[in-house]
Formats: structure tokens, C-alpha cells, sequence
């Protein structure tokens, strides 16, 4: 029986890569912390672009992205829209 891909060596070692790079949260642009408990709502947690229940790999660096556990749980498995450019109405 296969266990969770997320308790797995190569998850592991894929959040410790995104984690080494310190970046912000990729939702909402604000700094993680990173030496929070995981279970803080700003903590660290490894979110995916395509989300896995729409053909997204779990294992893959250009799918990986940093986001706050709060974050993450908001989007939930919907895809970032992304922002509308604004134009101005000025002529």
C-alpha cells in the first residue's frame, strides 16, 4: 500500500528548497514567517499553482510556489486569477 506523497523524502526536500529561498507569499505579496509553528495562519506552507486536483504536479519545482498557511487555505484548489489591467480613461 503506498503511503502519502507528502510524508515522502523528494516533498520534503522540495519545501526545504522553497524554504531556503525566503521569498514572500505568492497571494498576497506580504513576508512569511518562516520560523513560525506550522500551525500559525502566517507560517510557511508549499502551495501549488495548479492545484493537484487539476492535473498539477505534486513534485514539480515550477508548480511549487511559498504562500501563508492562511493564504493557502483560502484559495483552496482554484486557480489565481489573474490581476485586470486598468486603463485610463483619459485620452
Amino acid at each position: 500500500m503506498a503511503g502519502n506523497p507528502r510524508n515522502g523524502r523528494p516533498y520534503r526536500r522540495l519545501c526545504a528548497w522553497l524554504r531556503a529561498q525566503r521569498l514572500p507569499c505568492w497571494l498576497c505579496g506580504h513576508e512569511i514567517g518562516y520560523q513560525l509553528d506550522a500551525r500559525h495562519p502566517l507560517s510557511f506552507t508549499l502551495d501549488h499553482e495548479i492545484p493537484l486536483s487539476r492535473g498539477g504536479d505534486l513534485l514539480d519545482r515550477a508548480n511549487a510556489r511559498p504562500a501563508h498557511r492562511r493564504c493557502n487555505s483560502a484559495k483552496g484548489n482554484r486557480t489565481p486569477r489573474p490581476e485586470p489591467v486598468r486603463s485610463s480613461r483619459r485620452w
